[in-house]
């Protein structure tokens, strides 16, 4: 192996030459994010204490809102470089990421992911691997909508309802609609059946609707 391509010699050229900061993220207060922070240490990248962040924060929370990661990217600079052990780290999402990793790339910093082999993902490398990463992560985006669009027509095609439930029981919506068959107000008849003018106006809609599918 070229020494120019030996993963020491490379840790080794960042430490002398950038500064290098960490991002350790848990999503519970039970969890403690010092493995990742060792096992960034093995991987060869020397941070010093101050420069290592971490916080307890979801990974279903994007990345603008984790207040660890906004203060982070305040103290870096161009030709800094960041070291997560893995790409959950820097967003909830593959857009997320790339949109992270794109945002430190404009301002210099590199950025270095273990669980990818410790590619730069600023790299043209790290660009091909981030790539096929959204291509696959939207592949997945297009399939759930596929399989979500599919079984709603199925549904239909059974007859069954789709929505969130009606609040109010049979009997009560069969008085509703007759009385607005009556021209009644709807404040009157929310009053009456001691529900919401907005549900008694969904009933009306909903009325009408069937009447529109039943004379097409």
């Amino acid at each position: 192996m070229n020494g120019a391509d030996d993963p020491d010699t490379l840790c080794e050229r960042i430490r002398l030459l950038s500064r290098i900061f960490a991002y350790a993220r848990v999503s519970t207060a039970g969890q403690t994010p010092e493995n990742q922070i060792r096992e960034i240490a093995a991987a060869g990248f020397a941070v010093e204490p101050h420069r290592v962040v971490s916080e307890i924060v979801s990974g279903s929370e994007a990345i603008g809102r984790r207040c660890g990661f906004s203060k982070l990217l305040d103290r870096m600079e161009r030709g800094d470089v960041l070291v997560v052990t893995r790409l959950d780290r820097l967003g909830r999402d593959a857009i997320d990421v790339s949109a992270t990793v794109a945002r430190l790339e404009a301002a210099g910093v590199r950025v270095h992911c273990l669980a990818l082999g410790g590619v730069d993902l600023t790299s043209s490398a790290g660009k091909m691997t981030m790539g096929v990463i959204n291509a696959v992560a939207q592949f997945e985006r297009d399939l759930l909508v596929e399989r979500t669009q599919s079984g709603l027509s199925r549904a239909r095609a059974q007859g069954k309802r789709l929505g969130r439930p009606h609040s109010l029981d049979l009997a009560t919506r069969e008085a509703v609609l007759a009385g607005l068959r009556r021209n009644e107000s709807l404040s009157a008849l929310a009053r009456r059946h001691k529900t919401s003018r907005q549900t008694v106006m969904r009933l009306r809609d909903a009325e009408l609707e069937q009447e529109r599918q039943g004379q097409s």
